[in-house]
């Protein structure tokens, strides 16, 4: 049930491969990266492989056998091999569902239009070292498997917290001046009513004669007028 296997950097034997059986079957992905491989004709019969990686080996042709045994792979990395002619790429031609071939650091790609002779030679390539025939750069892996969506979906978060702080503060800032604004109009209204009691006070008090104000104010503080003692002596 093994659906990718890695065997980078482990050594082959004699530059071929070894322990590697019809009974992976089910392999999708097998990546066998820098293992010293000088051949690929000990490669199972693995219908279901769809990416290969070779890279960083020495294999220089015997391709053909990618075609017989992995008939429907889709990527095949040979980058850092020892391909050194375009001829070489021929048996991919019966690989009909190869989108992607990476030959960098092969001797290959210093030759003369190099791109231009490989499109031409496998029409069914997407890419080649990772670009297309306009070339434009093949799209990433999938951004979440990368994390890069929940780290966006976090500092998205971030911000969302920030603002409702800041809204929060705010309005409590409002809330405060709102306040102290009312406390000051109360002030002044009382004030300007203690000012306007004391005015009406003084008003009647100048409407009336000097006599009587005095004798009102005389009242006011208990004592009596003198005119009123002299005439109790005269009686």
């Amino acid at each position: 049930q093994v659906k990718e296997l890695v065997l980078d950097n482990c050594r082959s034997d004699d530059g071929k491969i070894v322990g590697l059986s019809s009974d992976f079957e089910n392999l999708e992905f097998l990546s066998m990266i820098n293992i010293n491989l000088l051949s690929v004709s000990n490669l199972p019969k693995l219908n279901k492989l769809r990416k290969l990686e070779l890279s960083d080996n020495r294999i220089s042709g015997g391709l053909e056998v990618l075609a017989e045994r992995t008939p429907n792979l889709t990527h095949l990395n040979l980058s850092g091999n020892k391909i050194k002619d375009i001829n070489t790429l021929e048996p991919l031609k019966k690989l009909p569902n190869l989108h992607s071939l990476d030959l960098f650091n092969c001797e290959v790609t210093m030759l003369i239009n190099y791109r231009e002779s490989v499109f031409s030679l496998l029409p069914q390539l997407t890419y080649l070292d990772g670009f297309d025939a306009d070339d434009q750069e093949a799209p990433d892996s999938d951004p979440e498997a990368d994390g890069d969506g929940l780290e966006d979906e976090y500092e998205n978060g971030e911000d969302d917290l920030d603002e409702e702080v800041i809204d929060d503060e705010e309005d409590e800032d409002d809330d405060l001046e709102g306040e102290e604004e009312e406390d000051g109009v109360d002030d002044e209204e009382e004030d300007e009513e203690e000012d306007g009691e004391d005015d009406e006070e003084d008003e009647a008090d100048d409407d009336l004669p000097r006599g009587e104000k005095r004798k009102r104010t005389l009242e006011d503080e208990g004592e009596e007028d003198p005119e009123d003692e002299e005439d109790d002596e005269d009686d």
